[in-house]
């Protein structure tokens, strides 16, 4: 005779919220996408087909001609990338430490700071770029003023939990043995929270090297000016060429980043 014991029949009750759960996102889905007027005709009229068959198979067939000025700007995309991300892992410092509640136990100030955080990750890369851009003039420095600002926003929020999360018992220690707060801060504090700090600043520059490559769009610089004039001139091989450097440059720095990141943490 078997000693299982028999399932738990489910409730009607659960089967009635599943199935209103399900309902819901399938009434979501419809309603999301006839709201926004696709005209599949269009989609899949000749017309469409013809251009698919007529451009797709340029992108495959890249212009390696232009390879040394794409190059050049993709290293410039690199710098605005890397000089933003450097920009934005040391102004998010000041920011998390006044959001993280076991450092400032001031709820006003926590909120301030969340505030500050909570408005800057409002803002899209492109959107700041294209401020910046009217402010300072299309060139690199509007691009790494929204990298800047941009990521200032992720930063401040992930460093606050890694502070949020240190071992306060090392604190108390050193405030029982006589430590001032600079002694604290250096010895106690951010030997626990550098490693992730960086981590986290390296995870934010292989996003920003992917943000920067459209910045140049909206005249802030980098390899998406190349992108802007391709599209305009309708020469796809050369669009092909752009993306094939773009994915390339992306891999090698993901890799890279990652065995780095692997080591910090």
């Amino acid at each position: 005779m078997s000693n299982r014991i028999p399932p738990k029949p489910k409730s009607t009750a659960k089967v009635v919220k599943r199935l209103i759960i399900t309902i819901a996102v399938i009434a979501l889905y419809v309603w999301t996408i006839t709201s926004i007027n696709i005209d599949w005709g269009k989609i899949f009229s000749q017309r469409t087909i013809d251009n698919f068959g007529r451009i797709i198979p340029k992108f495959f067939d890249p212009a390696f001609e232009e390879t040394g000025t794409i190059l050049i700007k993709m290293i410039e995309t690199i710098f605005i990338a890397y000089t933003g991300s450097l920009a934005a892992a040391i102004i998010a410092v000041p920011l998390a430490f006044l959001c993280a509640t076991n450092m400032v136990r001031n709820k006003f100030l926590n909120t301030i700071g969340m505030w500050i955080l909570g408005a800057v990750r409002a803002f899209p890369e492109i959107i700041l770029a294209i401020i910046f851009v009217a402010a300072v003039g299309p060139n690199p420095f509007a691009g790494v003023l929204a990298i800047a600002i941009g990521s200032t926003g992720m930063l401040g929020k992930l460093y606050s939990e890694v502070i949020e999360g240190i071992d306060m018992n090392i604190i108390e220690a050193m405030e029982a043995s006589g430590a001032n707060k600079l002694q604290i801060l250096f010895y106690g504090i951010m030997p626990q929270v550098l490693p992730e700090f960086l981590s986290y600043a390296i995870y934010r520059f292989e996003i920003d090297v992917r943000a920067s490559s459209v910045l140049g769009i909206v005249g802030a610089g980098g390899i998406g000016t190349l992108i802007k004039f391709a599209y305009s001139n309708r020469n796809w091989d050369e669009v092909g060429m752009i993306l094939l450097i773009i994915i390339i440059t992306v891999t090698i720095i993901d890799q890279i980043s990652g065995y780095v990141r692997r080591r910090l943490v």
